[in-house]
């Protein structure tokens, strides 16, 4: 505790002498927020890799000041931009007698400085510019953390994210890495003639669904609403409307728990297709996932906290094939819902209150048996009708649905079906749901509009969702959700 007091006694001198800095530059009218521009010709990635070209030629750059070195007359320093960080060459001859001393004496490391100069290479071998002009564009008031010891506190680095990019490059290309994979998403999507879709955020009910919603209130229409949970009955709309290939990627809030694998808020991409069933989906998760992989890492293998996965190899087993695999226990034996509760018990898994149906306990069985198994990619097919209320009936087996999740590292990465189109059955396993949801004491309502869609006639069609947060964790080898989300949801500090 004395050590984090004298920790800010010490910040807050600092920010103090630099707030004094800041009050002598604008007495002598250079204050550094009136600059407007700066012209950058290159930076730091450029000036490296076209060296040959630019070697003695002059160049305007521009970073955030994170090292000096003084030596009298000259310094070297280190600037860093969007690529990197470059090294400067500063002397009291090239620059001038007054910006020199002002160098010394009011920069300071974080401040955000342009330079015009010449490209050479030290004996070092280090691409440097060698500094003819040299500016500060803007006054860094707070001290930058210690580079070996400072923001090493994981709450801190969440919290001030914008300091922990300045400082962690590896920070910085996780969030370059997460650019890509978005991308590539898309164009995967859109090379295959899918329409990018937008719906709505704020809904007017609450659906009974499982997650629970962030409700908010609409003063002009005095009309509670949702945060959306999911995009899928707005999306299903535009397949009955003619749409046939259509996609959103955007944020969805639950207001649930957190932890490594769940966020508030969070990124989903849901794709609909019509004409398709579940395992032609399957072959499409296959190929966009590899798509991906090589886009933002050059292979479809890809090494996560140590373990090699390949996207390349892929199991497909049903629900029942992998509860039998890991428990033992073999549900295609199992001929009634009092059977199915005598085998959860003898296995210590009790079912909850008003799931003791056959398909709730192989539910209950997969989430303790086998989910945390399923390290390399899996599909898990073939899901009890009771915990799919959207998917479509298997015709030889009513009691299961044409439903896959797929799975890596014990993680559930996404969920796709073919879609239930039959508006009869529909409303009766939304109702169903519903009420389950009422009786448990929480809202529920019945979508009437999305029924209403269906009955003018909706097509076969695929559904697929999945977890882009998950796919950048797995691609950036990252630990936690929080690790790829720029600001996570986070309890305000008083």
């Amino acid at each position: 505790m004395e050590e984090q007091v004298l920790a800010e006694e010490q910040l807050a001198e600092q920010a103090q002498i630099r707030r004094e800095k800041l009050k002598k530059l604008i007495s002598e009218g250079n204050n550094p927020y009136l600059k407007t521009q700066y012209s950058v010709t290159q930076n730091s990635a450029s000036v490296k890799e076209r060296f040959a070209e630019l070697e003695g030629k002059e160049v305007s750059v521009a970073g955030r000041l994170m090292s000096r070195r003084i030596m009298g007359k000259a310094s070297f320093s280190h600037i860093s931009d969007r690529d990197g960080q470059l090294q400067l060459y500063i002397t009291r001859q090239d620059v001038g007698e007054d910006v020199y001393a002002a160098f010394k004496k009011d920069f300071d490391i974080g401040d955000i400085v342009g330079v015009r100069g010449t490209v050479f290479k030290t004996q070092t071998g280090e691409v440097t510019v060698h500094a003819s002009h040299l500016e500060m564009l803007t006054k860094s008031l707070l001290p930058l953390p210690e580079k070996h010891n400072g923001l090493v506190n994981q709450d801190m680095k969440y919290r001030l994210r914008h300091v922990d990019l300045i400082m962690n490059e590896d920070v910085k290309e996780t969030f370059f890495r997460r650019a890509r994979i978005v991308r590539s998403i898309r164009s995967f999507l859109d090379g295959k003639g899918f329409i990018e879709a937008e719906t709505p955020i704020l809904l007017p009910l609450e659906i009974g669904a499982d997650a629970r919603p962030f409700k908010t209130h609409h003063n002009a229409l005095d009309l509670d609403m949702y945060l959306r949970i999911e995009t899928e009955l707005y999306l299903k709309r535009l397949i009955v409307g003619g749409f046939e290939k259509v996609y959103e990627m955007g944020r969805i809030f639950r207001n649930e728990g957190m932890d490594s694998k769940h966020n508030p808020e969070f990124t989903t991409v849901e794709i609909y297709q019509a004409y398709v069933n579940y395992f032609e989906m399957m072959d499409f998760v296959e190929e966009l996932y590899r798509t991906v992989a090589l886009a933002a890492c050059g292979t479809t293998k890809v090494t996560y906290q140590g373990v090699e996965l390949d996207f390349g190899k892929w199991e497909r087993l049903t629900m029942t094939e992998a509860v039998k695999k890991y428990s033992g226990v073999d549900f295609a034996a199992i001929g009634s819902d009092e059977e199915a509760v005598k085998a959860a018990a003898e296995k210590g898994v009790p079912p909850e209150k008003g799931k003791e149906s056959k398909g709730h306990v192989l539910a209950a069985f997969f989430d303790a048996f086998v989910e945390d198994k399923l390290i390399q990619p899996t599909f898990i097919y073939d899901y009890p009708v009771e915990i799919s209320p959207l998917a479509k009936r298997k015709p030889e087996e009513p009691a299961m649905t044409e439903r896959f999740e797929y799975f890596m590292m014990g993680m559930e990465m996404g969920n796709a079906f073919s879609e239930l189109n039959d508006p009869v059955d529909q409303r009766e396993r939304m109702r169903a749901q519903a009420e389950r949801k009422r009786a448990a004491g929480a809202n529920a309502e019945i979508d009437e509009d999305f029924l209403n869609a269906l009955e003018y006639g909706m097509p076969p069609t695929g559904g697929l969702g999945l977890g882009v947060d998950r796919l950048v964790m797995l691609l950036t080898d990252s630990a936690s959700i929080r690790d790829v989300l720029l600001f996570p949801t986070m309890k305000p500090k008083k």
